[in-house]
């Protein structure tokens, strides 16, 4: 990695909601400091409402930021607006490709508003279609295509022009699995294979964990953790450890887990408690529990995941968030925090 792609310090977004008659500011994103370099892959993730995609907003310039800089791809947002347009390809959740038009004619179109020839842009449109495995879909209309096509579609569209750095937002949403699976391998090919940068938002933290080489998480308008998945996993403390026992025998099992353990939680027959190195520290459990006549029904030994580190830093669990997004596909087709701004009755 030879370089920084998108370096950004104390971006600031505002807007304003009403209450009564007195108007009140609202800091959607307030003084996001995000270095991103040449090369890297990085998943970005947030509650909806934490600033997630007016970040992104701002730094493909489709918003003005409120106070604070930001360059991308060498170029800066508010003054060189134009370059850095040039320089980035950008899916956004909506996706961009008009239902009555041939896929064909929607990524030359947009190849040609990026200044390149329509030679150029035929050209490479039908490589994308057959890196993207959307062979023989070339003249098919996008109301026409299945979920998953129409999302490589719109992958195809952002790299017509060959982009150093892309913004994937949400990229896999309402896509069913196979289809995810599919369009993480060309994610994951645009830096092993083609160089790119990716900046990518999501709400599955599989997808982050699976793609990205570094996470970084924003809570109510603030970076509140950025480090490799391994790293903010380890910051979990310790493995989670699920002993399920008869109901006379719960008390005696907290106490024994509790020893390797400190803090433990019974829900019904079952005990649990967080264990740092789980693996070393079972083994000794198992035979204490065995010597005091605890029977064990199962034992389940987990490794912290993204959800608990979400969890522990923002009080909420991304789950939530991803059971919100399928439950309300209309909304997700907005900006999250445009979703809070017309909560709130905020207006821009």
């Amino acid at each position: 990695m030879s370089g920084s792609m998108i370096e950004a310090r104390g971006l600031v977004q505002t807007f304003h909601t009403r209450q009564g008659r007195a108007n009140k500011e609202v800091r959607a994103v307030d003084g996001v400091d995000l270095d991103v370099a040449e090369g890297e892959v990085v998943g970005f993730l947030g509650p909806n409402g934490a600033g997630k995609t007016t970040t992104l907003r701002m730094l493909t310039t489709l918003l003005r930021p409120t106070a604070g800089t930001a360059r991308v791809a060498g170029y800066d947002v508010a003054t060189q607006s134009e370059q850095v347009r040039r320089s980035i390809g950008y899916v956004s959740q909506s996706g961009g490709t008009f239902s009555s038009a041939r896929a064909g004619e929607e990524v030359v179109d947009h190849g040609m508003l990026y200044g390149i020839s329509k030679r150029q842009a035929e050209t490479r449109g039908r490589e994308l279609f057959e890196q993207l495995q959307l062979d023989g879909l070339w003249e098919r209309m996008p109301r026409n295509m299945s979920g998953g096509q129409k999302r490589r579609l719109d992958i195809a569209m952002g790299l017509v022009h060959d982009p150093t750095l892309v913004f994937l937002d949400e990229p896999t949403t309402g896509l069913d699995p196979q289809a995810r699976a599919n369009l993480w391998q060309h994610i994951a090919e645009l830096r092993s294979q083609r160089g790119a940068t990716v900046f990518l938002t999501t709400h599955y933290l599989d997808e982050a964990d699976a793609l990205s080489d570094r996470i970084v998480i924003i809570d109510n308008g603030r970076i509140v953790a950025s480090d490799t998945s391994e790293s903010l996993k380890a910051q979990v403390s310790g493995d989670l450890v699920d002993l399920q026992v008869a109901p006379e025998q719960v008390s005696l099992a907290a106490e024994k887990l509790a020893a390797v353990a400190g803090a433990v939680e019974t829900d019904g027959t079952h005990v649990r408690g967080r264990v740092p190195r789980a693996g070393r520290v079972v083994p000794g459990l198992l035979r204490d529990l065995e010597g005091h006549g605890v029977t064990l029904e199962s034992i389940e030994v987990m490794r912290p995941t993204l959800d608990d580190v979400f969890l522990s830093l923002t009080g909420r669990s991304l789950r939530d968030a991803e059971a919100e997004t399928r439950a309300d596909n209309e909304a997700e087709t907005r900006t999250d925090d445009e979703t809070e701004t017309d909560e709130t009755g905020a207006t821009r």
